[in-house]
């Protein structure tokens, strides 16, 4: 067995190799899981029913990508400019939720936290055959597996991992965790076989999962060749000697990922790259507050910010102390590293900076501060602060690890309930960042899909407006929560207009600025502004949507009809567009399609009044009139004032000769509607002919 370097510490009384390295037996391994596991979901288990925010929209329920798992490359291919763009793995992963739960969040959730069990059972077992390395087994190897149960518990209870967990879409951390800690456990297991071939083509394996799951896993190959160095061979040369295969093969994946970067233009689809609107001198600064940001949060995680905003510096000055404070990690991190140094404590220090190097270095526009970003950087401080404390208490680091684990523990719980609901979430944003723009505009969307919220949503539309008047969608915002208050249609109008004069590609803003013009009765307007959509964004549904049945109800029944089928094509589970397209079928004479579409649109949005109500008439005038009851009585049922579903269920009724219930209905039609001159001519019918 080749020593390597041993970490520099106080004299032992046993040599480095009185323990044999062995690994932790199946039972150790078993009760270890399972350990993790239940800490994680006791920390988690809140996190199960909060709903999609931020990137989730576009990633997820607007992502037509994931909407089938057959033929399966089409998962593989997600749509550029969301989080998700040159993300195939974590695309795939998505898919899979969506067969199970559509886009009800809870699988989304439960599937997060168990990537997150599985990142940290492979870190446990990275860390325990590490310290069971020569290296470091005369220091550690007899309490190798209770230190590493420590190190991942408390590495998966930090709160500072939540919103790599909690938040959905940021699975592609995550996801990219686990493959990335999945490569080196493979890298030692392929050390310690007899038979290494198969654990280096793991090792590849994971390292190109890793790399289709985020680019930040290009650093693996880096990082494996300094734990080889580190913990296995002793030295670089040895480890090319030995491995040089392998760590060509691991460098190999780069050229997948070269491809996938490139599959997105090389700038995320505008949000990150050096041509994106942040200038990289500025960023650059940005980032020495953001890792000393990180490190300060990973000793003391408060207060945790879901969205830091554009948070940007303003002048070199502003960043010297946190630059000053990097260059010091770093100088001592490569002084650790050289031989003679302390490897081990040097290679703690390279992961936790060459993993966040690709985020620091590289422009992202849309985020300049994340907390996401730390989830595998923080496994390095949690070994070293756990190795640490054992070092200098030894049995009484138990207690410590112990009372830390459960106070991490309550506090991740409790950041957990800041994600039970938008409106929680965003509103802890804009307490603790009150000069986040999109955090007051996020507050106010949120805001506005509750009920009695609109003028709340307006308030804070208004106030992201005054922090960035030139923010297109806090004006676009602000114009939807306009349009749909008594009396101000004009201003919502003047508010989409302003966010399209700022962004002309802006699709969403057409799209509403078309319903607005709708409810004006400017329909041509309506139609071009509908159209200007599907410019910026051919797969736009809704847009299509709402053109085709314009176009239909202009009397241009065939183009709006193309509309709907390929509103259909682009989302097949838009229930809106089922019922649309089998309201033009009517129109057209083609009953058994539309009923076909009123049926569909029920199979998806079983509560969908309109559709129950408007099957129910067609069925009814087809002679299927107990089919016909049935559905005018659900969709009475489901909206007890709609009353035109009330007097179609009376005719109905009337029809069938159940005349009392038919009175009933119609009766029911004249509370909500008193002055209704067809019902009240039916009752008088009724009473006449008896």
């Amino acid at each position: 067995m080749r020593e390597g370097p041993r970490m520099r510490g106080p004299p032992m009384s046993l040599p480095a190799d009185a323990f044999p390295l062995r690994a932790p037996g199946r039972m150790q391994t078993a009760w270890a899981i399972a350990v993790i596991a239940l800490a994680i979901l006791a920390a988690y288990h809140n996190g199960l029913g909060g709903p999609f925010v931020l990137d989730d929209a576009s990633a997820i329920t607007e992502n037509a990508s994931i909407r089938k798992l057959w033929p399966v490359w089409g998962a593989f291919l997600p749509p550029s400019g969301t989080t998700v763009g040159g993300r195939p793995l974590a695309n795939f992963t998505l898919a899979i939720n969506y067969a199970l739960s559509g886009s009800d969040p809870w699988s989304y959730h439960a599937l997060n936290i168990f990537i997150h069990v599985l990142s940290a059972a492979t870190l446990f077992g990275v860390v325990c055959r590490t310290l069971a390395r020569p290296a470091l087994k005369g220091r550690f190897a007899r309490d190798a597996a209770a230190l590493a149960l420590a190190v991942a518990v408390l590495w998966s209870l930090h709160p500072l991992q939540t919103e790599a967990v909690t938040y959905v879409i940021q699975r592609v951390e995550s996801l990219m965790g686990l493959f990335y800690l999945l490569t080196f456990y493979c890298l030692i297991r392929s050390v310690e076989s007899p038979r290494p071939l198969r654990w280096q083509i793991c090792a590849v394996a994971a390292c190109l999962m890793g790399m289709a799951a985020k680019e930040v896993m290009a650093t693996a190959p880096l990082l494996a060749l300094l734990y080889d160095r580190t913990f296995l061979a002793g030295s670089f040369r040895k480890a090319w000697q030995q491995r040089r295969g392998l760590h060509l093969a691991l460098a190999a994946t780069w050229i997948p990922l070269a491809l996938l970067v490139s599959s997105t233009g090389w700038t995320r689809g505008g949000s990150a790259g050096f041509n994106s609107p942040v200038a990289p001198t500025v960023y650059w600064l940005t980032q020495f507050e953001a890792v000393a940001r990180y490190l300060w949060l990973s000793l003391w995680p408060h207060p945790l910010v879901f969205d830091y905003g554009t948070l940007l510096a303003k002048h070199p000055g502003e960043a010297a102390p946190c630059a000053l404070l990097v260059a010091a990690l770093a100088a001592a991190t490569i002084i650790a590293c050289r031989s003679g140094g302390r490897p081990a404590l040097g290679f703690l220090g390279a992961w936790t900076l060459l993993i966040l190097a690709p985020s620091a270095i590289v422009p992202v526009a849309t985020q300049t501060v994340a907390e996401h970003r730390m989830y595998l950087p923080l496994a390095a401080l949690v070994a070293l602060a756990v190795l640490g404390v054992h070092s200098i208490a030894r049995r009484a680091s138990w207690m410590t690890f112990g009372f830390l684990a459960l106070l991490l523990g309550v506090l991740t719980e409790r950041r957990n309930e800041d994600y039970r609901s938008a409106v929680s979430l965003w509103g802890d944003t804009v307490s603790k960042r009150p000069e986040n723009a999109r955090a007051h505009c996020s507050l106010g969307f949120a805001l506005y899909s509750t009920p009695g919220g609109l003028p709340k949503a307006i308030s804070e539309f208004e106030a992201a407006l005054r922090i960035q008047p030139e923010y297109p969608d806090a004006l676009n915002d602000l114009g939807m929560a306009l349009e749909n208050t008594p009396g101000r249609l004009v201003e919502a109008i003047a508010h989409f207009e302003e966010a399209l004069r700022i962004r002309p590609d802006f699709a969403q803003a057409h799209y509403n600025l078309g319903i607005a013009l709708t409810q004006a009765g400017r329909i041509p307007d309506a139609v071009s502004e509908y159209e200007a959509a599907l410019r910026a964004q051919p797969r736009y549904a809704e847009a299509r949507n709402n053109l085709g049945n314009i176009l239909c109800a202009k009397g241009r029944t065939g183009e709006g009809i193309r509309e709907l089928e390929t509103a259909l094509q682009i989302r097949p589970d838009y229930a809106k567009a089922h019922f649309d397209l089998g309201n033009a079928y009517v129109q057209t004479g083609r009953i058994p399609e539309a009923i076909q579409h009123y049926v569909e649109a029920l199979r998806i949005q079983p509560d969908f009044a309109e559709a129950n109500n408007n099957l129910g008439m067609i069925l009814c005038r087809a002679g299927r009139m107990s089919e016909g009851i049935e559905h005018l009585e659900a969709a009475v049922r489901t909206r007890p004032d709609f009353a035109q579903a009330h007097f179609a269920l009376g005719t109905a009724l009337l029809q069938a000769g159940r005349r009392d219930e038919a009175i009933a209905e119609y009766e029911r039609v004249l509370q909500l509607r008193p002055n209704d001159p067809s019902a009240s001519a039916m009752l008088e019918r009724i009473r006449a002919a008896h």
